[in-house]
This record gives C-alpha cells, sequence and structure tokens, in this order.
C-alpha cells in the first residue's frame, strides 16, 4: 500500500499562503519508516476535487486529504467525498456531540455541518479543538491547519496503520562542521530536537586533530533510516546557510 497526500485550497496555489503538510507528513511517515509516495495539489474546485477523491477510494493507496472540511461556503471536501462514494452526508452521532459539547446553542445552525461526513464515516479525534476530521476506508480526511492536521495525522497512523510500519534497525549518519562553536548552534539544535522527536541529536566538540587541525563539531542523527536522512539534509543545509564549511560522514548501523 503507498501513502498519497491530498493538499485543498484555493491560497496555496494563488500563493498567499505555502504548503507545510508535505514536508511535515514526510517526516511523520519517516519517523515510522514509511515514505509519501506521491501528491497533489488542488483549488477549491468541487469538480476537480470531486474527481481525485474517486481515484482515492479507486486506487487502494493510504491517502491523508488536508484542507477543505470546515463550515465555510468554499469548504467542499465532505460533500465531494459523499459524491464520490455515492453516498449521502449524514450527522456523525460523535461528532455532534463533541461539536455540541464544545459550541452548545451555537453549534446550530452552521458549525453543525461540520459533522456531517459521509454515510458510514469514522471520526478522527482534533486534540486541539475536538471538531473531528474523518475516515473513508484508507481515506482519511483532515482539516487544513497545521496545528490539528499533524497530530490528527499521527493519531490516525498510529492506531490504524501499524502492520504498514517499518522495522528496520536504526542507523546514525553525521557531518562536521568546521570552525562551529557549539554556544552559537544551542538554537538551531533546539529547533531540530522538537522538529524530529523520534531522532536522537549528538554534538561532539573537537579542539582540532590531525584530520581537521580546526575547531570542529560532529553533529549525528540516529534512528530510522528513512528519517535520518531527511534530518541530515536539513541539518547539512542549515549549516551551510549559516556559513560553516560541512564535511558529511559515512552512515553507521547501529
Amino acid at each position: 500500500m503507498q501513502v498519497g497526500a491530498l493538499i485543498i485550497g484555493d491560497e496555496l496555489l494563488s500563493g498567499k499562503r505555502q504548503d507545510k503538510h508535505m514536508q511535515a507528513l514526510i517526516r511523520i511517515l519517516a519517523a515510522r519508516g514509511m515514505k509519501l509516495a506521491w501528491a497533489e495539489y488542488l483549488g477549491d474546485d468541487p469538480a476537480r476535487i470531486e474527481a481525485a477523491l474517486r481515484r482515492a477510494f479507486a486506487g487502494g493507496d493510504l491517502v491523508f486529504s488536508f484542507g477543505g472540511i470546515g463550515a465555510t461556503p468554499d469548504d467542499h471536501t465532505r460533500a465531494c467525498a459523499a459524491r464520490a462514494l455515492g453516498v449521502p452526508l449524514a450527522l456523525h452521532p460523535e461528532a455532534k456531540a463533541l461539536l455540541e459539547a464544545r459550541f452548545g446553542p451555537d453549534a446550530y445552525p452552521h458549525r453543525i455541518q461540520m459533522g456531517q461526513f459521509p454515510q458510514g464515516a469514522a471520526i478522527i479525534p482534533n486534540p486541539v479543538n475536538q471538531i473531528a476530521g474523518f475516515s473513508c476506508g484508507s481515506v482519511h480526511f483532515l482539516p487544513g491547519f497545521p496545528s490539528m492536521a499533524w497530530p490528527m495525522a499521527e493519531w490516525t497512523l498510529d492506531t490504524h496503520c501499524r502492520h504498514l510500519f517499518s522495522d528496520e534497525p536504526d542507523i546514525e549518519e553525521s557531518c562536521i562542521a568546521v570552525n562551529a562553536r557549539e554556544g552559537d548552534l544551542i538554537g538551531l539544535m533546539q529547533d531540530f530536537t522538537c522538529r524530529y522527536p523520534a531522532l536522537k541529536l549528538s554534538s561532539l566538540p573537537n579542539f582540532g586533530n590531525e584530520a581537521i587541525p580546526q575547531m570542529h563539531i560532529e553533529f549525528g542523527f540516529s534512528g530510522l533510516p528513512a528519517l535520518v536522512e531527511i534530518a541530515i539534509a536539513e541539518w547539512v543545509k542549515a549549516l551551510q546557510g549559516l556559513g560553516y564549511e560541512v564535511r558529511v560522514k559515512a552512515s553507521v548501523m547501529k
């Protein structure tokens, strides 16, 4: 089973916003030994969204759809999913209860629509504001807001897709930043530790040796190979962007 992504919103195609979902999904998958096979960007065009969802439902891939499940007139994804499946929209009892608990009487008449999913859908819990996403088979529908969508994607994978996780042995990849001092890079290390919680980041300063006479630091990332490869590439790019000479070392099995 391959993994795909549908990323929906006119604001992405117009340049008003930059997409962050694809890179985040790549990291989320890599932390579980999985890879993204394809991605498709769509505007808020119901015909195109419905056509893309028909392909997704028929294709059998594990698909994450981001965006378009709100209650505003430009949110078409729920209705398009129902039409693609040939079923009506129906108010999900658990989603209804969550919306009423959060908004009380103000859930009606508009917010309650966010609990209308294609008949037979299962909910995806939203840890941020309790407005659920939903799953139809192997296609999972998430909001466009990163703070909500990413933990919902992780929950979906950890709850329903553990059989797809890889059991590859961990590796370590490292690089050397010449003339670098740890104190100047603590902020960057903290950022990467937060970005890659599944990896172990190491920092080994050296005041110079026969191979590299200058002061330098050897940085290493260890964990699942797919995630390590992404992290070390981003780390090298970040160091080079700060003006450091960087030397990449060979990977080592853990």
